[in-house]
């Protein structure tokens, strides 16, 4: 046994709830901003999904989170993340998640698309995001076993005899500042997903897959890279990150429209605006690029929309619409990732020593397209296990004063957005977008290859490889299927009914076979 920390990069939910799971281990968490900002679960609006209501099982929503990935979810992992919701769900509350309940003193919870229960566990309507966000911190605050070292990026893992040993990080943000070692008993990334690789986001800054490509880097593996998922309602008012209206405005029946006032969802699925998210963003997308704009209509639906739905409320008012009297514009934009670094059933990476959680995960629960709020939920989910494996396999506990040695900062330490961070962003989202082709995507991955070239910081590097990563999977996937639809490949593929697998190594490798045609 050691008598080093256990090392998480990340301070967002999944990286928060692991060190608290981990209590009394010695845990040093590692976060560029302070804890709890810059993450996208604190943006999450709708809530977390659990089989809690009325009527509802573990195996409805296993069949929903199997429908909406389209062919490739894990069944076992996603039966084994629905059947721990519960306990997930009272651990938050524990913690002080203040969630919504009725005149009973239950649970309350509400629909989205594609779940066949209401089974969202929210808090204010559209706060559940925030609201664990701040519980969180402050029983991190409170926790002797958890030092956060705020202020600190990582760039790179530390991999000794094919074991992670620990990190290497630069105290403040800038090229000039010294790196530093960081040795831990064991590493466990939690840095969130990729919505920044694409122009239009409902992702903070922070969410731009750098941990993926370290992991990467390191000769970790990789799974389902080529599936990304829009968000269908994104609220077009064209500000950086674009600010979301949640899916639980449709599933208090607000309808979309285009211009000419038609419901133009309704001939393309039979649950219409209920549809799964794949399916939406095409149908809104379609309008979007067809001229025909769209809108989506609260109007007549929800009632008390300032009480109800407070934060898309104040976004609405801040673009100078009243969603109680106006349409509300809509655009498709990048919104969650079920690919990243593959882990079995417990958070285990393919290196040892290393784990993963949270959304740079690709952990089978979601397949081709992620059931809306299971991401919150596997969060939580594999964050736990992968506390209660390294409890059983390390014993340091936190000595005495540990949080002594946190360090805070009020600083946003996310890269400045240099012009190769500008021009990546731009070609993912003309070439990796809601539809894809193989033309599109190779001109995307040439210019990945050149700014890769002449890359400007080791943290862009780790940037950088994860999108080119991510195109050399979408280009070798030659069929449609969940967030991935290709323009020359329509249809899915019974050969394609698997999920991928692939090394930064493979990938290269790829390369060399595509260019040779």
């Amino acid at each position: 046994m050691t008598d080093k920390p256990i090392l998480i990069i990340g301070g967002g939910l999944a990286g928060l709830f692991c060190a608290l799971k981990l209590a009394p281990r010695a845990v040093t968490v590692l976060a560029a901003a302070p804890i709890g900002m810059g993450a996208s679960s604190a943006w999450a609006q709708a809530g977390i999904a659990a089989a809690v209501g009325q009527g509802d099982t573990i195996d409805k929503h296993v069949e929903d989170t199997l429908i909406a990935g389209d062919g490739i979810v894990d069944e076992k992992i996603a039966r084994m993340m629905a059947g721990e919701a519960s306990d997930r769900i009272h651990d938050l509350l524990e913690f002080g998640v203040p969630f919504d309940r009725d005149l009973e003193g239950k649970l309350q919870v509400s629909r989205e698309a594609a779940h066949s229960e209401s089974r969202i566990v929210r808090v204010s309507g559209d706060r559940a995001g925030r609201e664990i966000m701040q519980a969180l911190v402050r029983t991190v605050e409170k926790t002797p076993s958890i030092r956060v070292l705020e202020g600190y990026v990582v760039e790179d893992l530390v991999v000794e005899n094919d074991n992670v040993t620990g990190v290497v990080a630069r105290a403040e943000a800038g090229a000039a500042e010294e790196p530093v070692t960081i040795e831990g008993s064991n590493v466990v990334m939690a840095t969130g997903g990729v919505g920044h690789l694409y122009q239009v986001t409902t992702n903070p800054t922070e969410a731009r897959g750098g941990g993926i490509g370290m992991a990467a880097r390191a000769g970790a593996l990789l799974a389902d890279m080529e599936f990304v998922q829009f968000h269908p309602t994104a609220i077009d008012v064209g500000k950086d990150p674009a600010p979301l209206a949640t899916e639980a405005l449709r599933g208090h029946g607000a309808h979309l429209l285009n211009n000419d006032g038609v419901r133009f969802m309704v001939p393309l699925h039979e649950d219409a605006e209920l549809a799964p998210r794949d399916v939406v963003a095409r149908g809104i997308f379609a309008e979007v690029k067809a001229g025909r704009g769209a809108y989506l209509d609260c109007r007549t639906a929800i009632h008390d929309f300032e009480n109800e739905f407070p934060t898309v409320w104040h976004y609405c008012r801040d673009a100078g619409i009243d969603p109680a009297k106006e349409l509300i514009p809509v655009v498709p934009a990048a919104h969650y990732f079920m690919g990243g670094i593959w882990t079995d059933m417990d958070g285990r990476s393919s290196l040892p020593g290393f784990w993963a959680c949270g959304e740079c995960t690709s952990t089978g629960a979601h397949g081709a397209n992620r059931l809306a709020s299971n991401s919150l939920l596997e969060a939580v989910v594999f964050s736990a296990r992968i506390a209660d494996a390294l409890k059983a396999e390390t014993s340091f506990d936190a000595p005495e004063n540990w949080q002594d040695g946190s360090v805070e900062t009020d600083e946003h330490l996310t890269e400045a957005e240099h012009p190769n961070m500008a021009d990546l962003r731009e070609s993912m989202s003309a070439n990796m977008g809601v539809l894809r082709n193989k033309e599109g995507m190779k001109e995307a991955l040439v210019r990945l290859l050149e700014l890769e070239a002449n890359s400007h910081s080791l943290r862009f590097t780790n940037v950088v490889i994860t999108a080119k990563l991510m195109c050399i999977a979408a280009l070798n996937r030659e069929e449609s299927r969940g967030g991935h639809a290709r323009t020359d490949f329509p249809d899915e593929a019974e050969n394609w009914k698997r999920r991928t697998l692939l090394t930064l190594e493979q990938g290269e490798a790829i390369i060399t076979d595509f260019y040779k045609d």
